[in-house]
């Protein structure tokens, strides 16, 4: 009962409404997006894999969830390679402004447009014309030429009159002038057209399926009048639709004052009502998922830091400890992924023995995990002090020559070495250091050999790297 009240508490306070919101806009603006590029069978392809993972999540099934955990970080770079283009409009659409007011008195633009193409409908005479909406389309669009001209019917019909050289391409409408004419657009990389739909078509759906613009289309060859729209296409059957249309498309794009408040559609009211759902269902997921305390035993490292210059840490010392945590269980499985390390810090220690408690202080943990317990609860180390010293290299001789043979004489190069030795009762007696084996089985003749120096541990060189030694070894009958 009492985790229910806090659940709902943190549920009504302003961050999770505020999360809440952005979360379901972000949705919103996705869903809108991809429902106009088509891209809705590889969305389906990433939801039926994420549906599978949970399943296998559910039924504990480590092979999947191996997979997931070690695939997903290179999937998530490659869905952004793949999805670039609907990213990118989904964050064009997210900052996009109007640009241009029509006012009021400026309706005689619409009726305008929509009887220059019943016109061109009627002759047969192909035509496109684009009313661009918040987006830019200036990176889509290519070609043209300047026109910032007042429409009117001649002019309109003599731009995509079959003898004008830019009657193939588009005219765009920006304010109540014509900006351009003989524009080409980006051709539809979907398959929502048929082959039966010409170039003009094709043209039409790629800029609205990439854009929120307005695009109207005269064919020549059925002399109809269509209008693509948010990846849609609509034929039109009169000029009253085509007026409508354009109005509604600045309405909507807010270029054009309404005379009444704005109409919201149902189907819209129901798509901001489905992301809305989505994202409360996700939030209270994700908060109820990280408000489940679990607890785990999880074996890290131990990291050492380097003792004041002349003290060094001598004897055993642990390399792991298990930790037993709580916490929620979000934060208990990443640590289990990425695991932390206990640190030691022996720079501000004194010499002789030292005893360490593990504790928290240790430890990097998140916010709401806790240290319960660890194995070992303690560390027992010793610090000593060090001293230089020269010790001889002695070489490390193993078995007998074959034969008569005897050594006569044995040269090591370099014969001493300086080390730092703490100053324990294990090292007080420490007079030389020992190189790699030599085993005189293999040594019929006077040889040359390339040695390692053996040291314990404790024993560093001065120099911070052992020398190479050159054992020469001389023999006689």
């Amino acid at each position: 009962m009492g985790q229910s009240v806090a659940l709902a508490y943190e549920f009504f306070s302003w961050r999770a409404i505020l999360d809440i919101l952005l979360i379901s806009a972000g949705l919103f603006f996705l869903y809108r997006t991809l429902l106009r590029l088509g891209t809705w069978k590889i969305m389906a392809g990433i939801l039926l894999a994420l549906l599978i993972f949970i399943l296998a999540n559910a039924l504990n099934l480590k092979g999947i969830e191996w997979i997931y955990q070690n695939v997903s970080h290179v999937a998530v770079l490659g869905l952004i390679v793949i999805f670039q283009p609907e990213l990118r409009k989904v964050l064009e659409k997210a900052v996009s402004v109007p640009q241009h007011r029509i006012k009021d008195q400026d309706t005689l633009l619409q009726t305008l447009i929509a009887e220059s193409l019943i016109k061109l409908a009627q002759e047969r005479c192909g035509a496109i014309l684009v009313f661009p909406g918040k987006e830019p389309i200036t990176d889509k669009i290519s070609g043209g030429f300047q026109l910032n001209a007042v429409p009117s019917l001649p002019l309109i019909l003599s731009i995509f009159d079959p003898n004008s050289p830019g009657h193939d391409g588009a005219v765009i409408i920006e304010g109540n002038k014509l900006t351009q004419f003989g524009v080409r657009l980006p051709m539809s990389q979907s398959t929502r057209l048929s082959e039966e739909y010409g170039t003009r078509h094709h043209a039409a759906m790629g800029l609205a399926e990439q854009t929120d613009a307005l695009v109207l289309v005269v064919s020549e060859e059925r002399g109809r009048v269509s209008i693509f729209t948010n990846a849609e296409m609509r034929p039109v059957r009169n000029a009253e639709e085509i007026t409508a249309a354009i109005i509604n498309h600045q309405q909507e794009m807010g270029f054009f004052r309404r005379d009444s408040a704005p109409r919201i559609r149902k189907r819209t009211l129901l798509q901001v009502a489905a992301s809305l759902i989505i994202a409360v269902v996700f939030w209270s997921t994700l908060i109820v998922a990280q408000r489940e305390v679990v607890e785990r035993v999880l074996p890290v490292s131990i990291d050492y830091t380097s003792p004041a210059d002349d003290l060094v840490l001598v004897g055993e010392k642990a390399n792991e400890v298990k930790l037993h945590l709580a916490g929620p269980k979000a934060d208990i499985d990443n640590l289990a992924i990425n695991p932390p390390s206990v640190k030691i810090d022996l720079s501000k220690m004194a010499k002789g023995s030292q005893t360490i408690i593990i504790t928290s202080e240790n430890l990097h943990l998140p916010k709401g995990v806790t240290l319960l317990d660890s194995s070992p609860q303690q560390l027992k180390l010793t610090l000593a002090t060090v001293v230089e010293k020269n010790l001889p290299i002695i070489p490390q001789i193993i078995g007998k020559l074959p034969g008569n043979l005897k050594i006569k004489k044995i040269t090591v190069s370099p014969e001493t070495v300086l080390v730092t030795v703490p100053v324990t009762k294990e090292e007080k007696n420490l007079d030389e250091v020992l190189t790699t084996p030599i085993y005189l089985e293999s040594i019929s003749t006077d040889s040359k050999l390339f040695c390692k120096v053996i040291a314990r541990p404790s024993i560093q060189p001065v120099a911070k790297r052992w020398p190479d030694v050159e054992v020469f070894i001389e023999l006689k009958q």
